[in-house]
């Protein structure tokens, strides 16, 4: 039956064939008996076949939206592993898909270029599901954002997640929506000229829910462990391929732009992430534009060359929060060492830590990046893990003490460079509201846990030595901190106002002044001003120089090497008289200045 099949036979799952015939195909190597059973509500169980090499397949008459388990080996009926939908949670039936009837109106679509992205981070369940994201898409349209990513939408337990304790890779947990709502999503964005990323998670389970030790322990290693339990196994093909056609399903039955892979660097077997890019750019037709981002705490440069097209860029957010709040917890000690130093490195070479020790990690991590295209950096001030892995959720306007002229030249910064720019769903319009770690464990003994665990990771800060600090950590079970990190939609207060009208200016600025050369663009370095003060600059396609001067400090800088010549065309100041004053060889305090540059003046800065 696998020619009557979708386009691509995927080998797991409940795959409708047409004729009224489903193929189930599951692997559970485990089943030493080869007794795996499968049962579908309201039909008699039926054996499965044993194929070899841990494979059981059926192929029999079943209607779509048929509710179905697999029995293992007489024990418990679990879910599909590769289920496509649940009949409600984590634990209960799977559901037949169709995956190929939904009536797509964008038809044409086939994606924009990588550089002409400017990604804004989401959480669905906090924006009301498939269909309350959709009914923001306009708005960010407006706003100048060209591509939504989604928080993990995978199956998780109970009603209430960030999204990373996901056991059902294959299924969108029907919280937010059907999985056509999440098509009709897709299809509004494109309409809207929109791309759609979704961040996947291929480096564990959530802890509740995930069957698959009872069937298929090779799909883990007992040798490494990880912060989530045993480490998956990618050394075996059945693992491999499940998590690639994984990637292949999100972008082909859900006709998603691009994936981000969450934390890469605890995948054991590092080189299936790029077996992993080959398989799914040799199955997606040539003239759509697919793209693959990586989170990657090793910062492996090489992974950039191998069908992966950028970074999150975790080195640039931690000086730039480091220079704006001061703060020296955690990793942000690292980054307190040399700040000036590390800003000039990131924004000439992207990654800080290229093959140096890591202090905090202990141990040396990177590779050269010098090479790589600006591009291929996504630059953030704020995002999930950010502002969410904080002890209470608190976001930069909060963090910045109420003088906010350094963030606004910051964000100047972000936006105008060329580095892939995300926002922060909320970002846009200065929220303060809290983004909390949040979960909804029916388990009391892990919900403690959890509860537990957050409150140790935060002990050794000075704020919570105390019990009654620790104490004060919201509890991510509660349904409080849930309802406190709800972001507006678009509030219409005069700063919040105020906020997007300086996000949309910036990022129309962007829009008409620098993503048209993006490509080929290229760093021509960064010059140390001052402390906190650097000049940095970039070559542009059509071979003119993107300049833009930023004063992180609170002191005006007065160097030979702030200038402005009389052909520049000034593109933006994040100060009133910051351009007059770079006339004059001085950057304002607090301020980003950016020009445009002819060709002409290559190699003429002052000493």
């Amino acid at each position: 039956m696998a020619e009557a099949c979708a386009s691509f036979d995927y080998a797991f799952g409940a795959i409708p064939c047409g004729d009224g015939l489903v193929r189930f195909r599951v692997w559970a190597p485990g089943i030493e008996r080869r007794d795996v059973v499968l049962e579908i509500e309201g039909q008699q169980p039926v054996p499965m076949d044993y194929e070899g090499g841990g494979y059981y397949r059926l192929t029999l008459p079943c209607r779509v939206g048929a509710k179905y388990r697999y029995r293992m080996g007489g024990g418990r009926a679990v879910p599909d592993p590769a289920s496509r939908l649940q009949d409600g949670d984590v634990h209960d039936a799977s559901v037949v898909c169709e995956t190929r009837a939904y009536p797509w109106k964008n038809t044409d679509w086939r994606g924009r270029p990588w550089t002409q992205a400017v990604l804004y981070e989401i959480h669905c369940g906090l924006a009301g599901g498939f269909e309350g994201v959709e009914a923001r898409l306009q708005g960010l349209a407006q706003l100048g954002v060209t591509a939504l990513e989604l928080m993990p939408i995978a199956d998780f337990p109970g009603p209430r997640n960030w999204g990373y304790d996901g056991v059902l890779p294959y299924a969108p947990d029907c919280r937010y929506g059907t999985p056509d709502q999440l098509r009709h999503l897709v299809d509004a964005a494109h309409g809207l000229g929109m791309m759609v990323f979704l961040d996947v998670v291929y480096n564990h389970f959530g802890p509740d829910g995930n069957y698959l030790p009872s069937y298929a322990a090779d799909f883990f290693r007992a040798d490494i462990q990880t912060p989530w339990g045993p480490a998956i196994d990618f050394q075996q093909e059945a693992v491999q391929a499940f998590f690639s056609e994984n990637a292949l399903y999100w972008l082909s039955e859900f006709r998603f732009d691009g994936l981000r892979l969450d934390a890469v660097h605890a995948i054991a077997d590092q080189s299936w992430p790029a077996k992993m890019a080959r398989f799914v750019r040799s199955h997606i037709p040539q003239q759509r534009h697919i793209h693959l981002v990586l989170e990657n705490h090793n910062n492996a440069a090489s992974l950039l060359t191998q069908g992966f097209d950028a970074q999150w860029n975790d080195d640039g957010h931690h000086v730039l929060h480091y220079i704006l709040t001061g703060e020296t917890q955690g990793y942000y000690s690292d980054y307190s060492q040399q700040p000036t130093d590390k800003l000039a490195r990131f924004l000439a070479e992207g990654f800080v830590y290229q093959g140096v020790r890591d202090g905090v990690a202990d141990g040396v991590r990177g590779e050269p990046s010098a090479g790589l295209a600006p591009t291929q950096f996504v630059c953030f001030l704020q995002n999930h893990d950010q502002v969410g892995n904080r002890a209470w959720g608190e976001r930069l306007v909060s963090l910045c003490k109420g003088d906010l002229t350094a963030l606004h030249a910051a964000v100047a910064l972000q936006l105008l460079m060329p580095h892939i720019p995300m926002l922060f769903m909320g970002e846009e319009y200065g929220a303060a509201t809290p983004f909390h770690y949040f979960t909804s464990h029916e388990d009391e003994a892990l919900a403690r846990a959890v509860r537990e665990g957050r409150r140790k990771e935060f002990a050794a800060q000075h704020a919570f030595e105390t019990n009654e600090g620790q104490a004060g950590i919201p509890d991510p079970n509660d349904i409080q901190a849930w309802e406190a990190s709800i972001v507006a939609a678009e509030p219409h207060d005069l700063e919040a106002r105020q906020w997007r009208d300086y996000y949309r200016r910036l990022l129309g600025l962007r829009r008409g002044h620098v993503t048209p050369y993006l490509e080929g663009s290229r760093s021509l370095g960064v010059a140390v001003l001052a402390p906190l003060c650097v000049h940095a600059r970039w070559r542009l396609s059509h071979a003119g120089e993107l300049s833009i001067y930023c004063n992180l400090s609170q002191a005006a800088c007065v160097s030979s090497g702030a200038q402005a010549w009389p052909d520049d065309f000034a593109l933006f100041a994040s100060k009133s008289g910051g351009y007059e004053a770079l006339r004059q060889r001085k950057l304002l305090p607090a301020c980003t200045v950016a020009v445009l540059r002819p060709s002409a003046h290559y190699g003429q800065e002052a000493s």
